[in-house]
């Protein structure tokens, strides 16, 4: 794959054992999106945008993101509760507030777990 970020293995490759954990960046899928596809480079960088554009949204609008075969991005609420300062020991409040998740779907750790019958399902 010529990314880049040649020190990267392509989607689908077994990843080596490293002391550093290769990271995919929006570049390498829009990348990936020229190679595979056969889309020019700009319209495979707006597609990559558009969709992590409408991700951002929906997780903005409290709404949950199920990407089958993937995994679901959910959005936990947290009631609000004591904290406290670890130097001082003081209790601080901590407001509640919103957060994402990411829980990973079977496939996905099946295929990260090396498992070969789920493997092919991603491709």
């Amino acid at each position: 794959m010529s990314s880049p970020s040649d020190n990267k293995p392509a989607i689908g490759l077994p990843l080596i054992s490293t002391l550093e954990t290769p990271t995919l960046t929006k570049a390498d899928l829009s990348e990936l999106l020229f190679e595979r596809i056969g889309l020019n480079k700009r319209e495979s960088k707006d597609m990559v945008d558009a969709f992590f554009d409408s991700v951002h949204a929906e997780l903005s609008r409290g709404q949950d993101v199920k990407l089958t075969g993937f995994g679901n991005f959910n959005i936990r609420r947290k009631a609000p509760r004591p904290g406290r300062n670890p130097r001082t020991g003081e209790v601080v409040p901590i407001s509640a507030r919103q957060v994402v998740t990411f829980h990973a779907s079977q496939k996905l750790k099946a295929q990260v777990q090396g498992d070969a019958a789920a493997t092919g399902d991603l491709d």
